[in-house]
């Protein structure tokens, strides 16, 4: 049990997904108090969460289930909503100290916005909210005094070997890959791999699209982009190194060429912990990691040839704008249709490059903006393909 002073109410969306599901692990270990879960379509286990964890208000996503959950609930004093209206609510909940968001997609971001322009600290996991609205989350945050404390591991670590040193004096940022799980395939070979292929991490225990970005390597790219935003830094200040063992979780360099790193084993419980408790630690059940046990660990270059999103999304963050929310838009639709079985691995690359080269892409100026490129482009990702 953690100190009173450290307790937060944490309004959790994206709750019935893998790292929500690993979230409610902390939060009950930690024993802090939920207030709101969002789900998408998972109604069976939502309401087995919310009849545990009795929270204030509960929301599922997918409106055709909004009836069914609320019958299912009606036993309860629990406050049944739906939809991006019952998300955002959630996110604004007056009672929540923090918000950790979770979701898939650019579905996450307006929950976010709604969050930081209601004050509060926003735990992120949901990547697409700044690789999409990037300028815009972190102008607000600024604006409202919300902290964004990032959650997936590399970030986390990147965040906590910042702490009590000046942003002014990192020299590069080093962020890890785990290389998934194609690491050393040739292009040839990526031709004919499956879904079942694809969603085989290595290290890591992660949701389907999650794990088709991570096996085209756009997951690292789009961390890329994320780190320009979360750590005021250029692309070019940000190098990505492929470590399969996933023991470091990304490291920095300083300006006196000091390199400090996160290690641990991989386990995201551990940065949901950090990002829920910060800027406290507090004990963990997490396995501790033993160097003893660790196999050899190994850092190579990526290999940019067979990978190519990674080259798309430095195209995309340097040239700025809206670039950024076409590539996530147009891979998040092509991903879809991949795990649905309708195109093949390597079509997902080559339709964002497309996308990117066709689209009258224009400025970042307003929430507006990124949903109607956001649309336009999944569009074109829909035509191209059929």
């Amino acid at each position: 049990m953690i100190p009173h002073k450290i307790m937060k109410n944490i309004s959790l969306l994206g709750s019935t997904g893998s790292i929500g599901t690993q979230a409610l692990d902390v939060i009950k270990n930690l024993g802090m108090k939920i207030v709101a879960l969002t789900a998408n379509q998972n109604i069976k286990l939502l309401e087995k969460q919310a009849r545990e964890f009795n929270p204030e208000l509960v929301c599922i996503f997918d409106e055709n289930y909004y009836i069914e959950l609320k019958e299912n609930l009606k036993d309860t004093s629990i406050c049944v909503t739906a939809g991006l209206e019952g998300c955002c609510k959630a996110a604004a909940l007056d009672s929540a100290g923090i918000v950790l968001n979770s979701v898939v997609g650019m579905v996450g971001l307006m929950p976010t916005m709604c969050a930081i322009e209601n004050g509060k600290d926003v735990a992120i996991a949901n990547k697409e909210t700044l690789v999409a609205g990037g300028k815009l989350v972190m102008e607000s945050a600024k604006k409202y005094g919300s902290h964004i404390i990032p959650v997936d591991s590399e970030h986390s670590a990147i965040f906590q070997c910042m702490q009590g040193n000046k942003t002014d004096q990192v020299s590069k940022i080093i962020l890890t890959a785990s290389g998934g799980p194609f690491l050393g395939k040739s292009r040839d070979f990526l031709k004919n791999v499956t879904v079942k292929d694809a969603l085989n991490h290595p290290n890591w225990s992660m949701g389907r699209k999650i794990s088709i970005d991570s096996a085209t390597m756009m997951n690292k790219g789009l961390e890329l982009i994320e780190a320009v935003w979360l750590f005021d830094k250029h692309p070019s200040e940000i190098e990505i190194v492929v470590h399969p063992q996933s023991i470091l979780h990304s490291a920095v360099e300083y300006v006196d060429r000091s390199v400090i790193g996160q290690f641990g084993n991989p386990d995201m419980r551990i940065p949901i912990q950090y990002a829920l408790t910060y800027p406290n630690r507090i004990t963990s059940k997490v396995k501790p990691l033993s160097f003893f046990e660790c196999q050899n660990l190994t850092f190579i270059k990526p290999d940019y040839d067979t990978f190519g999103c990674l080259n798309l999304c430095k195209e995309a963050i340097s040239k700025g704008g809206l670039y950024p929310t076409v590539l996530n838009a147009a891979n998040e639709k092509a991903v879809e249709l991949f795990l649905g079985g309708k195109i093949g691995f390597l079509d997902i690359e080559q339709v964002v490059k497309k996308a990117m080269t066709l689209q009258e892409i224009g400025e970042l100026d307003s929430m507006s903006s990124i949903f109607e490129i956001d649309k336009k482009t999944k569009d074109f990702v829909m035509n191209y393909f059929f």
